[in-house]
């Protein structure tokens, strides 16, 4: 069967079911949802807008971390956490999570990290851990640290803390849950959006039937836009999530105040910024990383308030000279410049919304709401915690069900009979009668949350295609994309399933190459490989320093 047949046939099989969970939104915590919820045994579906991955989950800094900030805030839940949490990523996902040490330098006249207190902080941070981090954490003096990081500035410099947290690919983490939850049975379709909830469906099924999956609790008609053929369906759901980070507080129904921030991340030559280790560094009291990855080094991150479009984030030139203008500050023999930047990207933090704190101090905590029956918020959060998300959220969705539905078959959900006016009621709930119901059947088939033991894949289906630096540049890892990782356009495979749009210096290049491969896969003509180079240069505008023109990418292919 054709690669986009197949995706044709998944949306008509969406149209067709009616779901125990629709997720809306296709980044790490609508993945996580999915895959948690599936794992447990519901029929569950997932639609994203853009490409999954396109927002805030391809453009973080790459870090499983508890916040060294957090601790010096106080924040020791949040700390403990997302402490725990890497850990069970390093155990699920090893191919995506590294055990990284960062150095963390002190300098004399930053009243705001002191050596002293840095390490007591650090031996905190190995308690909260358990006492299992991914590995111990260690005092260096001043020879100590220039020895660990030569190039680092040595004037007023007082020596360093040691300790660990974890490297990630975030976009290869999010891919690589979803093909987990479609492996427990989720549907998920990329370039498919939500556009409103249309209705509530109450009809109880006849005693005669046995096919009562539309009564448990409300059961919700939802629009649903494909927006590669340019048409809308319905689908429906018992239960709707609203897991669209930077877009949630933009949903029909939702009830989610967000303030919105921008983080943006150079990549440089390796050997331009030398650091064996990530290095902290720090600009009163923001913290900025620059991170060893593989022959290059990520720098950054930036965290400015951000009021501007959603679907096109970029790093603007007072942006990029901020983190160039702390890099050399504290590796001076670097004399980094524009010239030297590789490529960007920028992306946005979906913070809960705090008037009265700037943006450093708003907390990474996240919320899990339920406004109204049937519709679930979750916002806020971080990379790292999200497995633990996901699980709390399904918690909450599954234990809501079990109060809605009746505890005896042939019984309503509450001890009074329903009329026809409480079922003209918006938030009415409608209960089936019979015992083959939906919720009878889930009852002896739901399973307990098992996303913490049960790796994202199996092994060896990672190699070659999935890991923390890009994949090698080859035709048959495009063809494992297209078929099975859902891309469909070239930015989908150049920019978060491989990389290869931040990594290599010849990206205009490989887009050709790679436009080329996806072109006989999925059939395109010369017009659509055209649209697809001009789309991609226009990616490349929002995400590399020496963006080409969309001339320049068709002529170099």
């Amino acid at each position: 069967m054709k690669i986009l047949e197949r995706r044709n046939q998944t949306l008509q099989l969406l149209a067709a079911e009616t779901l125990d969970l629709l997720v809306i939104g296709g980044g790490i915590v609508g993945a996580g949802i999915a895959r948690d919820a599936a794992m447990r045994g519901l029929k569950v579906g997932l639609v994203e807008q853009h490409d999954f991955a396109f927002g805030t989950s391809s453009r973080s800094s790459r870090l499983l971390h508890g916040g060294m900030r957090y601790l010096a805030q106080g924040r020791l839940g949040l700390v403990r956490e997302a402490s725990v949490e890497k850990r069970i990523i390093h155990h699920i996902a090893p191919h995506l999570a590294e055990p990284l040490p960062f150095i963390f330098p002190t300098y004399r006249g930053n009243k705001h990290w002191v050596l002293w207190q840095l390490k007591i902080g650090v031996k905190i941070y190995d308690l909260l851990c358990g006492g299992r981090n991914l590995g111990r954490s260690t005092w260096l003096n001043k020879a100590e640290a220039l020895q660990k990081v030569p190039g680092l500035a040595e004037t007023n410099l007082k020596g360093a803390v040691r300790y660990y947290d974890g490297f990630t690919n975030d976009a290869r983490l999010v891919l690589d849950t979803l093909r987990s939850a479609a492996r427990s049975g989720a549907t998920v379709v990329n370039y498919c959006r939500f556009v409103n909830l249309v209705g509530q469906c109450f009809q109880p099924v006849p005693l005669d039937r046995q096919d009562a999956c539309s009564t448990i609790g409300n059961l919700w008609k939802c629009e649903v836009e494909d927006r590669l053929e340019k048409k809308t369906f319905q689908m429906r759901a018992h239960t709707v999530v609203n897991a669209t980070g930077p877009w949630a507080d933009g949903l029909p129904h939702s009830r989610v105040k967000l303030r919105i921030t921008k983080g943006i991340h150079l990549v440089v030559a390796r050997n331009k910024v030398s650091v064996p280790d990530t290095v902290v560094m720090t600009e009163g009291q923001r913290i900025l990383f620059a991170i060893p990855w593989g022959e290059r080094t990520i720098l950054g991150t930036t965290d400015t308030d951000y009021n501007g479009p959603l679907d096109s984030v970029t790093a603007d030139a007072a942006d990029i000279g901020y983190v160039l203008q702390v890099t050399n500050q504290f590796f001076p023999d670097a004399k980094l410049s524009g010239g030297d930047v590789i490529s960007t990207w920028a992306g946005l933090r979906p913070l809960i919304a705090n008037p009265d704190g700037t943006p450093s101090d708003i907390s990474r905590s996240h919320e899990i709401r339920n406004p109204e029956p049937g519709w679930w918020d979750v916002a806020g959060g971080k990379l790292t915690t999200y497995r633990l998300m996901a699980e709390q959220t399904v918690d909450q969705i599954v234990e809501s069900l079990k109060r809605d539905v009746p505890s005896e078959p042939g019984r309503r959900g509450d001890n009074e009979a329903q009329t026809e006016k409480d079922l003209e009621s918006p938030h009415v709930v409608s209960y089936g009668f019979e015992s083959g119901s939906r919720w009878n059947e889930l009852k002896r088939e739901l399973l307990p949350c098992l996303t913490a033991e049960e790796p994202l894949l199996p092994p060896g289906e990672a190699t070659g295609v999935s890991g923390i630096l890009p994949p090698d540049f080859s035709r048959r890892a495009v063809e494992h994309y297209c078929a099975n990782e859902w891309a469909v356009h070239l930015d989908d495979v150049m920019v978060r399933r491989t990389s290869w749009h931040y990594y290599p210096r010849d990206a205009a290049q490989k887009a050709g190459r790679v436009a080329d491969w996806m072109g006989e896969l999925l059939g395109w003509s010369d017009a659509t490989r055209a649209a697809e180079l001009t789309r991609y240069a226009q990616v490349t505008n929002w995400g590399r320093s020496d963006a080409p023109s969309p001339t320049a990418v068709a002529s170099a292919a």
